[in-house]
């Protein structure tokens, strides 16, 4: 029998250099693990597309865009920037380029699309290994579980508490709402008082958001004790954030990953219609009312909400029509309801009737093939039994149906870490056919 031993030193050494970690893998890490103290600064929002977009000129270099292709998501995203770029600059010479709408029209821009393609660009580019992205934001979701415990501590011992706008947030221009620190408060939940928070985010429902991402990307957390307590702060954040979309979307991701694994994914459209048509028929429902009844329910968790949501997004759509090829370019129009009450700039919710409305039909375009050339990158090895693809494929299916509630370019920044995973992934993925493909030549030629 052949032995191989001799090669142990070499594996050994190759070994210890996989696990040393590259700068920038350091950098990504350390930015994971110290989301509290960024929260607490106020400068998350500005942190994070900083970091992300200087590592990836940090490594852009002539070669790697020659030896190194990207995916087609990658470009993808790209053309996404190029095309709200057109139409944001569209916009802005419409009404003269004053230098604050300005100034935050682009910065939207470089911590949406931008920071979104840099992501997922850092791990064809630099060494980024998934198990280290899955590690740190492993302690960052069991840290959530002190900083949640301080927050219903605060509130049952002292009440409901003022935001804090930190010292270094004044200094920072522009809106403040992203940049507070926020407490826990009580909230009505299906005629239920419960408390509610946001921790880290600006908004509960990007709260939802990230702990249903963050418990996917913590399954893969090699370390059992500190993969528990992961899982627990995401489940905790999932739950108490009262978003009922990511409650939904929780079953459904189990479902997808359970569709890979059981051989059904390629016939998972046969098997929902034909279920669907089931109930319909057992329980004498039109399609209509088996969509309509559980609609309502859900909508009676928090009435209030939905009609707002309902409303914006509807006047959304309608200012859309007056300009629908390309859009408005900047978000520079408001609603009201309530005698004036409430006012809300158009497209403050949905992601899809906002870039409609910003970018047109001609931006509408780009970012749906952003989107499903993402999510179409993770079949195959989905498919072939890669459970990590499963889950991301899973974790994308759940984001692109909870766009329909909030904006990505608002809410991109606070699980960035996301597109480095996914990034990480697909960057694996490569060597890995990569690698096959030269052994498959050396048998070959052998």
């Amino acid at each position: 029998m052949l032995q191989l031993n001799h090669f142990s030193p070499n594996r050994k050494q190759s070994e210890s250099k996989s696990e040393a970690k590259s700068f920038a893998e350091r950098v990504i890490y350390w930015t994971i693990v110290l989301t509290p103290l960024w929260w607490l600064l106020g400068i998350q929002t500005i942190v994070y597309p900083v970091v992300s977009v200087f590592l990836l000129v940090a490594g852009l270099k002539l070669d790697k865009l020659i030896k190194q292709s990207l995916p087609i998501c990658n470009w993808a995203w790209l053309a996404m920037i190029f095309a709200a770029l057109w139409t944001n600059i569209l916009g802005l010479e419409s009404i003269g380029f004053p230098a604050l709408k300005t100034a935050a029209t682009f910065f939207t821009l470089f911590k949406g699309y931008l920071m979104i393609f840099a992501c997922m660009t850092l791990p064809f580019w630099h060494r980024i290994q998934v198990k280290t992205i899955v590690r740190a934001v492993s302690w960052m979701t069991a840290g959530l579980l002190v900083t949640l415990a301080i927050q219903l501590i605060i509130l049952f011992v002292m009440g409901p508490q003022e935001s804090i706008l930190p010292p270094l947030a004044r200094l920072i221009p522009g809106e403040k709402e992203s940049m507070m620190v926020k407490f826990a408060t009580i909230r009505s939940f299906f005629g239920v008082p419960l408390p509610r928070a946001v921790l880290y985010t600006a908004d509960p429902p990007i709260l939802g958001v990230c702990g249903l991402l963050c418990f996917f990307m913590c399954l893969g957390e090699s370390n059992q004790k500190l993969r528990k307590f992961a899982i627990a702060g995401s489940l905790i954040s999932l739950i108490i954030s009262q978003s009922r979309l990511a409650w939904v979307c929780f079953p459904l991701v189990w479902l997808i990953i359970y569709c890979f694994r059981s051989g059904l994914a390629r016939q998972a459209y046969l098997w929902i219609v034909s279920l669907i048509s089931l109930f319909a028929v057992v329980l004498s429902l039109s399609i209509q009312d088996l969509i309509a009844s559980p609609l309502a329910t859900f909508n009676s968790g928090r009435p209030e909400s939905s009609k707002d949501r309902e409303y914006v997004i509807n006047a959304t759509i309608d200012a859309w029509r007056d300009s629908p090829w390309l859009g408005w370019g900047i978000m520079d129009k408001t609603v009201s309801w309530g005698n004036g009450v409430f006012v809300l700039p158009l497209g403050t919710f949905s992601s899809y009737a906002k870039v409609l409305y910003i970018h047109g039909i001609l931006g509408f375009i780009f970012f749906i093939t952003a989107l499903v050339s993402t999510m179409c990158s993770f079949w195959e090895p989905a498919i072939k039994g890669n459970p990590i693809s499963q889950r991301a494929f899973g974790c994308l299916v759940a984001l692109y149906l909870l766009l329909h509630a909030t904006n990505l370019t608002w809410m991109a920044i606070y699980f960035w870490f996301f597109f480095i995973w996914l990034g990480a992934i697909l960057s694996e993925q490569q060597q890995q056919d990569l690698n096959v493909n030269q052994w498959e030549e050396l048998i070959g030629n052998w």
